[in-house]
């Protein structure tokens, strides 16, 4: 696709294009490995976008207003990625509520509590150079993109916990036949819960990285981030019927979808052409997945 864009578009060779790719990769890719736990329980999450936002708005007001040092704040958006987590997990797990219904309402709740929060007031953070800015460090330094190094790392780590630990073949298990691992006497309902936790604190790191790239956060946005990072998910071989689930498919699809994001606003088409692309991504991954399934079975 690189190459592509390369021969098609003017001046898409270079390292800034790169960079600007790079920037997007690291936000949603985030969001995609959070969410990747939650689908493989056979669950779903649009709630992801909008609490990555209010995650910014209110780490970033207490910033600003309140004088919160950079690294305290910082802490603040992943403890409130966190805590919509387990709001969202122990809904869907304790209290079987649908997890669309519990996502849709938490996406909702996200939008209000950082309009609420930030007085329905853009929220911007400091810029390299100023005091605090250091934080920027974890994006690049020198024009070397330190956050291609942070994300691949948190995508061994997270592909370990998922296929190398009891937590994660129990989450692989849920979205393969909970009721079988239900009457092995496990705790169906501790681990279907971890999945959204998991989610939750991924939300909230990919707050800091979607400021540390682009700085300013508006109240009331972020919904387009869902189907992003979902796309990034399924194309990546992640199956939305749970029980098949890829980081590393994960991360080959957010490159992706981001590199296709930046080459359509290259060729100087808006948002909206990003979106229907985008859409027809996912309907085309999840019917090649369900195919895949009918032909096995």
């Amino acid at each position: 696709m690189y190459i592509v864009f390369c021969v098609a578009i003017h001046g898409f060779v270079g390292l800034a294009r790169i960079l600007d790719t790079l920037n997007y990769v690291y936000f949603l890719g985030f969001l995609s490995l959070g969410v990747t736990f939650v689908i493989a329980t056979g669950g779903i999450d649009f709630s992801i976008g909008p609490v990555m936002f209010c995650c910014a708005l209110i780490s970033g007001y207490c910033l600003n207003m309140y004088g919160v040092p950079i690294g305290a704040s910082i802490l603040i958006s992943i403890l409130v990625g966190l805590a919509f987590g387990l709001f969202n997990g122990y809904l869907v797990a304790y209290w079987s509520v649908p997890a669309f219904i519990v996502s849709m309402a938490s996406m909702n709740i996200g939008k209000g509590i950082g309009a609420v929060f930030t007085k329905t007031q853009s929220v911007s953070w400091p810029m390299q150079g100023t005091p605090g800015g250091s934080f920027r460090n974890i994006v690049a330094v020198n024009g070397f993109p330190t956050g291609i190094i942070i994300f691949l790392a948190a995508a061994f780590v997270c592909g370990i916990v998922l296929y190398n630990t009891k937590a994660g073949r129990y989450i692989l298990c849920l979205g393969s036949n909970r009721e079988a691992v239900r009457l092995s006497g496990v705790n169906t309902k501790k681990w279907e819960m971890l999945a959204y936790v998991i989610c939750g604190l991924l939300v909230g790191v990919a707050a800091v990285f979607f400021v540390a790239a682009y700085t300013t956060v508006q109240p009331g946005y972020g919904d387009q981030y869902n189907n992003e990072a979902i796309a990034g998910c399924v194309m990546g071989g992640t199956s939305m019927v749970g029980g098949l689930a890829s980081i590393l498919g994960t991360v080959i699809g957010v490159v992706t979808i981001s590199l296709l994001q930046e080459g359509i606003l290259a060729f100087g088409l808006g948002k909206d052409i990003q979106l229907i692309v985008t859409g027809i991504i996912v309907i085309v991954a999840v019917y090649a997945d369900v195919s895949a399934r009918r032909k096995k079975n």
